[in-house]
């Protein structure tokens, strides 16, 4: 990491005007505490070789970069690649996150976690991270995501972690993140929270986002090893943000390589059924930062939609609102209809049942029509709940359909 990267965020956890620490008194010990320890973490020679060792050996890093031939000649004009962090350990790059904070909690001596998870990939990561390290871990799910991800509640489970539904406001991924702060204030002492993704209060943007880069750099190491030279594009899936930052930030002094970050337009950014927080959001203050939110006019946070678990969180993380108020990447979004049309094309030429998120980063029309070259996405394998889903909303697969 260069010094230029080290300057975001700043000593007190902006990003430009992004970040912060936004919340109650009782929670800044914690904050304190924990920016310490990372801090202490960061410059330990021996808890960095033990990250990357159960990286390689746990995890199942690197993970490969993926030439994908059929997609790139159907597309025409791009050389596409696709970091395949569905082969890591539990099925996605959530792992990554869990496994650097689990090692950092344990550092800490603190003896249980709690976690929030939407599409269910961090709860399942956290419970495995929690299993393999002897941690009490405690999930937060909301009740609509519990019935759409019922296969990862069950992995859940039985990996010895409690999940705990959560029935209030939109019963998803913002609700969830909600109780998991409540419970955070009340057990401050002896709990850990392992945030998702790169939101909530400092540092956690800077905690996330560091873990995640391992994605990015083996990205750069890979096609350069590939191809001996950078991409022209960088394209990712935005929540949280937390897979998109992992990718972007290790090439983020590469200036000669663009960002493209795909939000979920749902049922169309007109419709208000959607969780573009980038692209139709406002600035606002959300879970203990600054950035771009879903809000109306009162400044209260509206109800989010997507076909994607996981992807209707109604803000986004503070370096990603940096990132678009610098100019540095762009943001687009794409449906709920689009993400289908690009799940149906990803299954025909690359021959992978690819879910969810990559689906919304495959299907922007400019972000795959580029006469680039290599530039790199996100596929993940999911739950068996969303082949059920789909099955209900593609048309009948045996349709000739391009």
């Amino acid at each position: 990491m260069t010094a230029r990267d080290k300057q975001l965020p700043d000593l007190s956890g902006y990003f430009g005007q992004f970040g912060g620490k936004f919340v109650p008194e009782t929670l800044m010990p914690a904050l304190n505490e924990l920016e310490l320890a990372y801090t202490e973490a960061s410059a330990d020679s021996g808890f960095q070789q033990q990250f990357q060792q159960l990286c390689r050996e746990y995890i199942g890093r690197p993970t490969p970069l993926y030439p994908a031939r059929q997609l790139s000649a159907k597309i025409g004009g791009a050389t596409i690649l696709l970091k395949r962090e569905d082969l890591a350990h539990t099925g996605a790059h959530k792992i990554n996150n869990a496994l650097g904070q689990g090692l950092l909690a344990r550092r800490m001596g603190k003896t249980r976690i709690i976690a929030e998870t939407g599409a269910g990939q961090h709860g399942v990561a956290v419970a495995a991270m929690c299993a393999m390290l002897g941690l009490n871990c405690i999930i937060y799910m909301g009740e609509e995501d519990i019935e759409r991800q019922s296969a990862n509640v069950l992995r859940i489970k039985l990996l010895e972690a409690e999940v705990r539904p959560v029935s209030s406001g939109s019963r998803t991924l913002k609700d969830a993140i909600n109780e998991t702060i409540r419970d955070w204030v009340t057990n401050v002492h002896d709990t850990y929270y392992l945030l998702g993704s790169v939101v909530g209060p400092h540092p956690y943007p800077m905690i996330v986002r560091d873990f995640q880069s391992i994605i990015g750099q083996e990205t750069k190491e890979q096609v350069m090893a590939m191809y001996h030279r950078l991409p022209d594009y960088l394209i990712a899936c935005v929540g949280g943000g937390s897979n998109a930052i992992g990718l972007f930030h290790p090439f983020f002094n590469e200036k000669s390589v663009k960002f493209i970050g795909v939000e979920a337009a749902g049922q169309g950014i007109e419709t208000n059924q959607h969780a573009a927080s980038l692209t139709a959001g406002k600035v606002g203050v959300l879970h203990g930062t600054k950035s771009h939110l879903l809000q109306d006019r009162d400044g209260q946070i509206l109800e989010t939609h997507s076909i994607a678990p996981g992807l209707d969180y109604p803000g986004v993380g503070p370096e990603h609102s940096y990132y678009k108020d610098t100019g540095r990447a762009t943001y687009v979004a794409v449906t709920d209809a689009q993400a289908l049309e690009g799940f149906r094309l990803l299954c025909h030429t690359e021959g992978g049942i690819l879910f969810n998120q990559l689906d919304e980063a495959a299907t922007d029309d400019n972000a795959i029509g580029y006469r680039s070259y290599s530039p790199c996405l996100f596929w993940r394998r999911d739950a068996k709940a969303d082949a059920e889903r789909l099955a209900c909303l593609l048309p009948n697969p045996f349709d000739e359909v391009f």
